[in-house]
């Protein structure tokens, strides 16, 4: 188990640049899983390749778990990365468009470092980049006006939704790459197990009728589903009149006086119930 202490000062610590330093060793490791998986990085494989003692790796990290910690911060950046240079990428049309590319570029990460669904823990510390990946998801989810315990739980939602899917994908990807036969040939090649099937009517006729020819996208339909489910949350406290949220809870509320707000017909939560509160509130500010 990964000291979280020192997993913190690691992650979110200077790190140096010259001779065997901390970017190396991870890098390192990252090639290392990539190529055979988490459960082949040791401090001593990544220090043979490194051309290093095992020893010497001690004095940057004290350990796989930390270790570990720190490969997937580095690459959780890579999305980032590559949005760096196309700023449209992560401008999609509306929250819909932006959350949908960030579920997509998630689904894709996972894809080319399958190690990752393998690494997570239930209290893995977050990095500087795991970190700055969840405050835009906040943000974009934030600009459609739900409050934020909502916004907390629809970025939750769909993160989960993005877990599934990936272990699901990686799994079917590895048995693939370890079989050298495809999910679709596999299956293809199951005519005894078929021969029991016309027992079963409405299996029959789903599959006559079409219904398992040229199969959804499960990842596409199920996100879509999701995110319709998220639509109709907004639309409900958009239309709702009298600015509470007996539902979940959650109320607008004026940061001056405590009154209920209202809900404004778009955009973010009303800050203050009235004018004199928000110059209140200035005056505080400027005092």
């Amino acid at each position: 188990m990964a000291n979280p202490e020192r997993s913190t000062e690691l992650l979110w610590g200077a790190k140096a640049r010259v001779g065997l330093n901390l970017e190396r060793i991870v890098r390192t490791a990252i090639e290392l899983a990539d190529a055979e998986g988490l459960s082949a990085v040791s401090m001593r494989r990544v220090a043979e390749r490194l051309g290093f003692t095992t020893m010497s790796l001690y004095r940057h990290v004290p350990g796989k778990a930390e270790l570990v910690d720190l490969m997937r911060d580095e690459v959780m950046g890579e999305p980032a990365r590559e949005d760096a240079g196309n700023e449209e990428v992560r401008r999609e049309p509306g929250w819909r468009g932006a959350v949908t590319a960030w579920a997509r570029a998630e689904l894709a990460l996972c894809l080319r470092h399958p190690w990752l669904v393998e690494s997570t823990r239930v209290r893995s510390l977050p990095g500087p980049n795991a970190v700055a990946g969840l405050d835009w998801a906040l943000g974009v989810v934030a600009e459609t006006g739900l409050p934020p315990r909502q916004v907390v739980a629809v970025v939750t939602l769909v993160s989960g939704f993005i877990e599934s899917a990936a272990r699901q994908a990686v799994e079917a990807l590895r048995m693939e790459q370890s079989t050298g036969v495809g999910e679709e040939e596999w299956w293809g090649e199951r005519d005894s197990l078929f021969e029991h099937m016309h027992r079963y009517p409405t299996l029959t006729r789903i599959y006559s009728e079409g219904g398992y020819h040229d199969p959804l996208d499960p990842f596409e339909f199920g996100l879509q589903r999701v995110l319709d489910g998220i639509e109709v949350l907004i639309g409900e406290g958009r239309s709702a009149r009298d600015g509470t949220r007996d539902e979940s809870g959650d109320e607008s509320r004026c940061t001056v006086c405590g009154k209920a707000t209202g809900l404004p017909p778009t955009g973010r939560p009303r800050k203050y119930c009235s004018r004199a509160c928000r110059q209140r509130a200035y005056r505080q500010r400027n005092a």
